[in-house]
């Protein structure tokens, strides 16, 4: 072989060389296109789907607050037009807090979870708990005592005794009030006056406390019935005590 044959068949080598590199790189480079191009596919899938999930999380966060709103107005007129507070004095309904002065906390991506409410009050009680929470107790303090349920029959048979005792305490107060003002203490005609002015009120005087206490512990209302037994038990008591004060006077 001769030199000039000998360098071409170099050249041929090195040239199929630089073409077996050459494929070799453009296979890779073609194989990066193609996973970058997937990766970058399926980041814009994940971005979609984040997206649509964002769009629905808004929307019912929205929704939310809206019944949140409603529900707030609700309650505020619902107290306004209560008996015995003054409008003037309540006044209207509160803006809500500016998002300025919110602490900022990661949004959970489910707004129907009930960790959610938790999450986002970070630590403090979600807005329906205490909307629910005052609802019970505009309900409990402002509506009338005849939209109660019945007494059970134990606290019926109860009712004699508390009469009793709350006529009893009272008419011993009267008593009170007419011996002072029997001595020569200064008014003392209107303490006496007013002693027995309480031994009238005596036996009716169990007929209030049984009345808030069925309210306040029970949760019911205190009928004719109820207001029967504790006047009788109430006027057994009174009259036992006039006739005791009166045999001693």
């Amino acid at each position: 072989m001769t030199t000039r044959e000998h360098d071409y068949q170099l050249m041929v080598n090195a040239l199929a060389e630089a073409t077996r590199r050459r494929d070799a790189e453009l296979g890779g480079a073609e194989q990066a296109y193609r996973d970058s191009a997937a990766q970058a596919a399926g980041e814009l899938s994940r971005a979609e789907t984040d997206a649509t999930s964002a769009d629905r999380w808004a929307g019912t966060a929205a929704a939310q607050v809206l019944d949140v709103d409603r529900e707030a107005a609700r309650l505020w007129d619902q107290l306004r037009r209560a008996r015995g507070l003054r409008v003037r004095a309540l006044g209207e309904l509160p803006e809500p807090a500016s998002i300025e002065a919110l602490p900022r906390v990661a949004l959970p991506r489910n707004p129907t979870d009930p960790l959610a409410g938790a999450a986002m009050t970070t630590g403090r009680e979600s807005a329906r708990t205490l909307l629910a929470r005052a609802a019970t107790r505009i309900d409990d303090t402002v509506r009338p005592s005849g939209r109660g349920r019945p007494l059970p029959g134990w606290a019926l048979a109860l009712l004699p005794m508390v009469g009793a005792l709350t006529a009893t305490l009272t008419a011993l107060l009267a008593a009170g009030l007419v011996t002072f003002g029997g001595t020569s203490v200064w008014g003392g005609a209107v303490l006496r006056a007013l002693g027995w002015a309480t031994f009238v009120a005596a036996p009716s005087a169990g007929v209030p406390v049984a009345a808030l206490a069925a309210h306040r512990w029970l949760r019911a209302r205190l009928d004719i019935g109820g207001i029967g037994l504790t006047l009788l038990g109430g006027m057994v008591a009174a009259t036992l005590l006039s006739l005791a004060f009166a045999a001693a006077h």
